[in-house]
């Protein structure tokens, strides 16, 4: 139970209460304060016993401190190059939040956080990628009885603009000319099947670099993703859709047959291993023979994984189901799919139209001839 005290001490009001833990406490307000404030004091105090997130000022934990403790928690839980982002916004981004104790740090302090990064040229892109890392410590912050509310949550977010992508972010994808050019230059036999793999599965560039000869479903002329080796470390997929069966065409499995033939050994059973039959170096495989491919078929610069763009344009291209593509290329839902993809569907397509029409015109007599193998449902139109 918190009283206020009958008599001032020192001039000042005190609080005397007991906290949480049943230890009695005895907080000297300000000078200056009134009895008006002091009463309101009380209340705060009273609410954060109730709630058990009661810590006295001395003893409540900087930004910092909270920031690290949390970053050790996540680092068990994500892979190596996400914690190397965390970490990256804290050390260069929360100078001015670092001191601060986090039971102190309010909406305000979060917006004039964000006014001040925007401010000094932060990009927007890269703000929003910060508070990402803000909130979650403050979640943090609340799940461990820190803070009652997270004041990030609240805080007005810059908006995104309509502003162009740089060159080097921009979707390149390769024609099927470019394609079989580059293939052709390709030599080296791991590296054509790696490269044509990419192309026609989709597969991020760790997911293949990560596959095993136990993942090929030669039953079903599929590829079973169901892990991905990233910067010298295994990880599960993702998602649950990152998890995924890649249907194969017949000119993929077929080298991929003559390939597990030529494949040198390996302990891991890996499809691509290096000359230790270990997981291949992503560095090395782009600057030694990715890179010197695309230049030798005297194609543009571009990234690896822009080889998994080239796979979904040319599903998107010869008219495959929207659920079908997000379902191989691994996506959470088909939204996602729609907004990487949506410009590269087509702005005009007379042909649908076409069909459109011919549907409804050319039927015959007054009502609308029910298919129901198609899931149409007969409309009287003569009531």
């Amino acid at each position: 139970m918190a009283c206020l005290t009958n008599t001032k001490k020192k001039g000042r009001w005190c609080i005397d209460f007991y906290d949480q833990n049943g230890k009695r406490r005895l907080k000297v307000l300000p000078q200056g304060a009134t009895k008006t404030e002091a009463k309101k004091w009380l209340r705060e105090i009273e609410e954060q016993i109730e709630k058990r997130i009661y810590i006295p000022s001395k003893d409540a934990p900087s930004f910092k401190k909270v920031a690290g403790d949390w970053l050790e928690q996540k680092r068990h839980n994500v892979r190596a190059s996400t914690c190397e982002g965390y970490e990256g916004h804290l050390r260069n981004h929360f100078f001015d939040i670092d001191p601060i104790k986090i039971n102190h740090i309010t909406t305000q302090t979060v917006e004039k956080f964000i006014t001040e990064k925007l401010s000094v040229g932060t990009k927007r892109a890269t703000l929003r990628k910060i508070l990402i890392t803000f909130n979650q410590v403050m979640n943090y912050s609340v799940r461990h009885r820190l803070i009652d509310y997270n004041p990030v949550r609240e805080a007005e977010r810059p908006k995104a603009r309509n502003i162009e992508k740089p060159e080097s972010d921009k979707i390149r994808v390769l024609s099927p000319i470019q394609i079989n050019s580059l293939l052709s230059i390709v030599s080296d036999r791991k590296y054509f099947i790696l490269f044509k793999l990419a192309v026609f599965t989709g597969a991020r560039e760790g997911e293949l670099l990560g596959l095993k000869w136990t993942d090929v479903l030669w039953a079903t002329n599929q590829l079973y993703i169901k892990r991905t080796f990233n910067k010298g470390a295994w990880y599960d997929p993702k998602t649950k859709t990152s998890r995924r069966k890649i249907d194969l065409g017949p000119s993929v499995v077929s080298d991929l047959k003559k390939w597990r033939l030529e494949c040198p050994p390996s302990e891991l059973d890996l499809i691509f291993p290096n000359e230790a039959g270990k997981p291949m170096c992503q560095a090395n495989m782009m600057h030694r023979h990715f890179q010197p491919a695309l230049k030798a078929a005297g194609i543009p610069k571009l990234r690896f994984h822009d080889l998994r763009h080239t796979y979904a344009s040319l599903l998107i291209e010869q008219g495959e189901n929207l659920k079908y593509i997000q379902t191989q290329l691994g996506h959470s839902n088909p939204s996602v799919t729609l907004n990487t993809y949506a410009h590269l569907l087509k702005p005009i397509n007379q042909e649908a139209a076409c069909r459109l029409e011919k549907m409804v015109l050319d039927c015959n007599g007054d009502q609308m001839e029910t298919k129901s193998k198609k899931g149409f449902t007969a409309l009287n139109v003569n009531p």
